[in-house]
């Protein structure tokens, strides 16, 4: 990745930085789908510079990568966060420095509380009707092997867009879990359509980008 372009949150006391991101990443993730290679492959990737740095998980900057200048003129990503000027500060397209270091950002597949009250509920009531136990000492004895939230790692919460066109009276809203691992040189993988490093690399092609 040669050239960056980077995206600031400007919060506000009646806003917090999490609604901001929520708005950002969703406007972002829609523009790399619009402007994909491939089946839910992107040339852009995102970057972090302030992860697990601050206060707030993720910082308050995005980074955007490119390997040509063009890809990121044509994104025009300005155009996409245009409804959300007050929020952010989009700086213009620059070389990335010489001397810099790698990281690798990944999805992580982590159930969110709402997923696991769901699954519970469900379990539940499937294992009261087989056994004729009532549902609410199913739910108690469940309750001890409920599985714990892993919590370590910064989400985004994002609405699944198909889903609203599928199931418009359910919830679309699921989090976008994120790790990073760092790397010392780029491994030249590739990149999925939230700007992440794809599911498809190996450990030994993560897709990286620079961090700095």
């Amino acid at each position: 990745m040669n050239y960056y372009q980077e995206i600031t949150l400007l919060p506000e006391p009646e806003v917090p930085l999490s609604d901001i991101w929520q708005k950002v990443y969703q406007q972002v993730h829609i523009a790399l789908v619009e402007n994909k290679v491939d089946k839910n492959k992107s040339a852009i990737a995102v970057g972090f510079p302030q992860y697990g740095k601050a206060s707030f998980p993720l910082g308050s900057k995005l980074r955007l990568f490119a390997k040509e200048q063009a890809q990121l003129e044509q994104l025009n990503i300005a155009k996409w966060l245009s409804r959300l000027e007050d929020y952010t500060h989009v700086k213009g397209i620059k070389p990335v420095p010489d001397a810099v270091s790698y990281a690798s950002f990944t999805r992580k597949n982590v159930k969110s509380p709402e997923r696991i009250e769901r699954e519970m509920a469900e379990k539940a009531q499937r294992w009261s009707q087989k056994s004729g136990k009532p549902l609410g000492e199913c739910l108690a004895e469940l309750e001890q092997t409920k599985p714990a939230l892993n919590t370590k790692h910064p989400f985004i919460f994002l609405h699944s867009q198909q889903t609203k066109v599928r199931s418009p009276d359910k919830s679309s809203k699921y989090p976008l879990f994120i790790a990073m691992q760092e790397f010392d040189s780029d491994t030249h993988g590739t990149f999925d359509c939230y700007g992440l490093s794809a599911k498809a690399n190996d450990e030994n092609s993560a897709g990286c980008v620079p961090q700095f």
